[in-house]
């Protein structure tokens, strides 16, 4: 049996744990929970680094049947912790997990705000831009540090991309002496050298930090209906993609918590809007101002964060990060060379509404070019619309070309500017 005791965010052990640990002839941890927890001379110990030759050593000791072996972890080593990779090499029945009070649990307490509506996303050993994407989405995040992705690193990728967010960085907590809670703006936080001792960081729009009451914990449900009327959005002219192809474009994005989305002559904004209410970080590039303005208005009436970006495709794109997914509703003459830039730098799938028939080859060549598998559709759909007498006629919209473009390599690495 190995105990495995979540410790260093300030509650003290249960008492069944603190025998398991003076019981214990091997104890694996950081360095700082071994100096903190009192062991008697005599006991074997472990400093965790790599996983593995400290799992081999544990290996080594249970082949003793009295021998009595304990982890020490941080908080709740179940939540992003080490009873999964514990669970893969020995197996859940070999574990007794007492867990301690998670550092998420703990900076939430210490700012005194509930988390049953944050967003938990590591950034320990993982791509920090998953978790800049989240924070960039939701007004409520919790993002679990690790070298090069702290402070600093999560603030210089929030400076221009939401600045409206407060950074709440959490040092060493647990620690008595040196627990510190600090708010900062992401600029402040990237101009500062935190080191390695930030436990969490929580990325919040404080206008939003108090959500109603919750039923089911963590992100927004995703929405109950998507392809929304065109009524659900400010126009002008009815220039705004029809709820039919968006149903279809938003099928074939695929967007999802964690993405980045591209609206490339977003009009209105409404494809850039309907992604962020599935959980996406969304930019919507529109060369007219009054179109931005009434980007920023409908994503402020369906409350959610997009970013509208004034300028034309494809200059301004090489200001932003790389999409995961991308969706061209505009673009006239210039349209080939906005697909060529965006199949350039998406990294999963690219999705084109047209409705010029000339253009559709031009458009195909360009996926295909940049390594995509390029399929598409016409479609024409008829509207019921009432006639006189309480009775109904089918009335046409117009056809729209939908082509998409899906990556089955990895993609390029082209980062983009800073901005």
């Amino acid at each position: 049996m190995i105990d495995v005791i979540g410790a260093g965010t300030g509650a003290p052990l249960d008492p069944t744990a603190r025998a398991a640990l003076d019981a214990a002839t091997l104890v694996v941890g950081g360095q700082r929970h071994l100096d903190a927890a009192g062991l008697h001379a005599r006991v074997a110990r472990v400093v965790l680094g790599p996983l593995a030759p400290a799992f081999d050593a544990m290996a080594e000791q249970l082949a003793d049947e009295h021998a009595r072996v304990v982890v020490l972890a941080s908080g709740d080593p179940g939540f992003f912790g080490i009873v999964r990779a514990l669970a893969e090499r020995f197996g859940s029945d070999a574990l007794r997990v007492w867990p301690g009070v998670s550092s998420v649990a703990a900076a939430f307490a210490r700012v005194g705000l509930p988390w049953d509506d944050a967003v938990v996303v590591s950034a320990h050993g993982r791509e920090l831009r998953t978790a800049v994407n989240v924070c960039r989405a939701h007004p409520k995040v919790a993002v679990l540090t690790g070298p090069g992705a702290g402070p600093a690193e999560l603030g210089a990728e929030l400076v221009h991309r939401a600045d409206d967010r407060t950074l709440v960085v959490a040092t060493a907590l647990g620690d008595p002496e040196h627990e510190h809670i600090e708010r900062v703006t992401p600029p402040e936080a990237a101009a500062r050298d935190w080191g390695s001792a930030v436990s969490v960081v929580l990325c919040l729009d404080e206008s939003r930090a108090l959500s109603p009451v919750r039923t089911v914990a963590g992100p927004s449900p995703t929405p109950d209906r998507w392809a929304l009327q065109e009524t659900a959005f400010a126009h002008r002219d009815s220039m705004i993609t029809k709820f039919e192809v968006r149903a279809l474009a938003l099928a074939r994005i695929g967007p999802r918590l964690g993405d980045l989305v591209w609206d490339i002559g977003a009009g209105c904004g409404s494809v850039a809007v309907e992604c962020a209410r599935f959980g996406a970080a969304a930019v919507a590039v529109e060369k007219s101002a009054d179109g931005i303005e009434r980007i920023r208005a409908n994503a402020a009436a369906h409350g959610v964060d997009v970013r509208a970006v004034h300028g034309a495709a494809p200059t301004v794109l090489s200001d932003l990060l790389d999409p995961d997914a991308v969706f061209i509703g505009g673009g006239g003459r210039e349209l080939p060379a906005i697909v060529k830039a965006c199949a350039r730098r998406a990294r999963r799938t690219v999705v084109v509404a047209l409705a010029a028939l000339d253009r559709v080859p031009a458009v195909r060549k360009a996926l295909g070019d940049a390594g995509f598998s390029c399929d598409g559709v016409l479609l024409q759909s008829s509207r019921l619309a009432p006639l006189p007498g309480d009775v109904s006629r089918l009335a046409a919209t117009n056809p729209v070309f939908l082509l998409w473009g899906d990556r089955h390599t990895a993609a390029p690495c082209y980062e983009g500017a800073v901005h």
